[in-house]
């Protein structure tokens, strides 16, 4: 009997624990089951219905070397070199047969647990990154932290080891059926003298090693019961070290300009010392696992023939048969071990199942509790035409707390809008619009087949090759090298020309004025209907961001664009300026302004802005293309 390290829990027995138990099964099934249903329903029901059969000939393999064993000892016993010889040749059959099955086995199990594991990977995946939900469900409360480690680990070892378990049940379940006939038939009948009488005990083995098994199992449970909160610790803690060193990854440039290296040491030796510790408590209570497990396993192998060793002696069997009964009372220990053997294992993959669960749930309900409902959440409603209205706005937080109330405003096609005030609700706003913020009441009205391009304050910018990085979120094949250098040139990015197809960090490589430069040649790209920028200048300089305005009024003329800053510089790109204003006792209100063209603006040629942009941005050591 082998015993593996778990790294979760399996939950102790309690009052209602059959009912959680159906329930966690239920969940599960529910969840992954689909998967024999989907489009290759016939070839993944094939390959199971192929496992199954391969199970059935893996457990005729014991029984083959339990028949040869009795002949093998029989033959020795009687001295017939023959016979001994022939047994040799017994075994490299039985050895051809166990190795060929053994190995489809493997293969056609990897093949279903990997093709499980994607479907199933598809599907949450594609419920997470869908709407905007990676970034709704972060607002609400629940068992969904770090769901990419739930996606990539937790599905691995939910599917994986669901077939392992699976497939060892079956086993053990097939293993059990044979040898108890097997063991049954050997035991004979022994006469026990008992309240002064005589009885015969058919199978008195069989009988034997479902209490030995089941003294085994129990004491085996109630030993492992603290790994429960030991391993389910363990995995908190993993998970929380590796989030943190994902953290310091991404924002390793702002920690070595603010010199933060110790206070970011300390902080991941305080987590990994959390891992330590409960790697530690884990260790402890697994070495009373093995302690016990151990003990047990080579308990089962003299065992048997200590029980049958005075049939021997007496001449009733002959040393095959001890042999024999030796085997079989092993397997079926072994069968009826199973709980035992697979406690580590059944205990991680409850865990991670329950991990899966966990975010399924969460996002479900996510997309139901945040569906458009009358004074309940915020709807979004395309329209006819070509108008961005806002109808009784509320915008509260996902607590409920109101942050804009009673906005009403409407925005034509090829408007200039700055919106200003509380950065707050007007950043909210902006969500509103894209879709994720639904916490509030009211309706909005979308544009008619209008093409809108959020660019935030800063661009997310993809690891990949710079082509990636300008076409975002489109492909890169999107566009032909000449549009990219184009545009490259246009914002004044020129000297980036040579570095199209390098493939690496852009946002550790660009400076944040770069990045958004790069945002604004997104839209260069793109060339969308309806732009909002959300503090899209915030890192340029007055004249790189004057400069930055006046393309996109020259590239995008007929473009509505809505436009959230503070610097008084924007007025002169704008028609309407829509301020937030926070009162004392309540949440921030609208309020409205006309913007007069102003006669110091002029319009810039190509070649001015060239000249305005490229030497803000240029990189120490290069220069300027002419």
């Amino acid at each position: 009997m082998n015993a593996v390290p778990p790294s979760a829990p399996i939950p102790a027995a309690a009052p209602g624990a059959p009912r959680r138990a159906v329930n966690f099964f239920r969940q599960f099934i529910e969840l992954s089951a689909p998967y024999w249903n989907s489009e290759e329903k016939l070839k993944v029901r094939g390959m199971t219905m192929l496992l199954v059969v391969l199970t059935v000939c893996q457990v005729v393999s014991p029984i083959l070397i339990n028949l040869w064993s009795k002949q093998l000892f029989n033959a020795l016993e009687q001295r017939n070199l023959d016979q001994f010889f022939t047994m040799i040749m017994a075994l490299a059959g039985i050895l051809a047969f166990a190795m060929a099955v053994t190995a489809t086995h493997m293969a056609v199990k990897r093949r279903i647990q990997v093709g499980w594991r994607q479907w199933l990977t598809r599907r949450l995946l594609d419920n997470w990154m869908s709407e905007g939900r990676h970034y709704q469900l972060s607002y609400l409360p629940g068992e969904h932290d770090n769901p990419d480690g739930r996606i990539a680990e937790d599905i691995r070892n939910a599917t994986e080891s669901a077939i392992d378990l699976a497939h060892s049940l079956l086993y053990s379940f097939l293993l059990l059926v044979s040898f108890t006939q097997i063991l049954w038939t050997l035991s004979g009948i022994v006469q026990v003298n008992m309240f002064g009488g005589v009885f015969d005990v058919p199978g008195h083995m069989v009988f034997i090693s479902f209490v030995y098994a089941g003294a085994g199992t129990t004491a085996a449970l109630l030993i492992g019961r603290p790994l429960v909160k030991a391993a389910n610790k363990r995995q908190t803690n993993e998970a929380n070290f590796r989030f943190g060193l994902v953290r310091v990854r991404e924002n390793s440039e702002s920690i070595a300009l603010m010199h933060g290296e110790t206070d970011e040491r300390r902080r991941l030796r305080n987590l990994f010392t959390g891992v330590i510790t409960a790697w530690d408590r884990q260790t402890s209570a697994l070495a009373r696992v093995f302690l016990f497990s151990s003990g047990y396993s080579v308990l089962a192998t003299g065992f048997p023939i200590l029980i049958t060793a005075p049939r021997y002696i007496t001449g009733s069997i002959s040393l095959g048969e001890v042999m024999q009964i030796a085997q079989a009372f092993q397997q079926m220990t072994a069968a009826l071990s199973w709980p035992v053997d697979n406690l580590s294992k059944a205990a991680e993959w409850k865990a991670s199942v329950e991990r899966v669960l966990s975010l399924e749930n969460d996002l479900t309900a996510l997309k139901r509790d945040l569906a458009c409902m009358e004074d309940g959440r915020i709807c979004l409603s395309p329209t006819d035409h070509a108008r961005l209205a806002f109808r009784h706005l509320c915008i509260a937080n996902p607590d409920g707390t109101v942050v804009v109330r009673g906005l009403d405003a409407e925005i034509e096609q090829g408007e200039k809008v700055l919106i200003s005030g509380d950065s707050g609700g007007s950043v909210k706003l902006f969500k509103v619009v894209a879709g994720l913020w639904p916490w509030g009441s009211g309706r909005v009205d979308l544009p008619a087949d209008a093409s809108i391009a959020f660019l935030p304050e800063r661009p997310y910018t993809p690891i990949g090759s710079l082509r990636g990085v300008l076409s975002y979120p489109s492909d890169p094949e999107t566009y032909t090298i000449e549009q990219y250098c184009a545009v490259l040139h246009r914002v004044g990015l020129g000297y980036l020309e040579a570095r199209l197809r390098e493939q690496t960090a852009w946002e550790q490589i660009l400076t944040a004025a770069e990045q958004q430069v790069m945002g604004f040649a997104r839209l260069l790209l793109r060339r969308p209907d309806w732009v909002f920028l959300e503090h899209a200048t915030s890192s340029l300089s007055p004249k790189v961001e004057e400069a930055m305005m006046h393309l996109l009024e020259l590239e995008l003329p007929g473009a509505t664009v809505l436009t959230i800053g503070h610097n008084p510089a924007l007025d002169a790109f704008h028609q309407r300026k829509l301020t937030l204003e926070t009162t004392a006792n309540g949440p921030a209100f609208l309020r409205e302004t006309s913007l007069k063209s102003e006669d110091r603006r002029r319009r810039m040629t190509p070649l001015d802005l060239r000249h305005w942009l490229i030497h803000p941005l240029r990189r120490a050591g290069e220069k300027p293309r002419d």
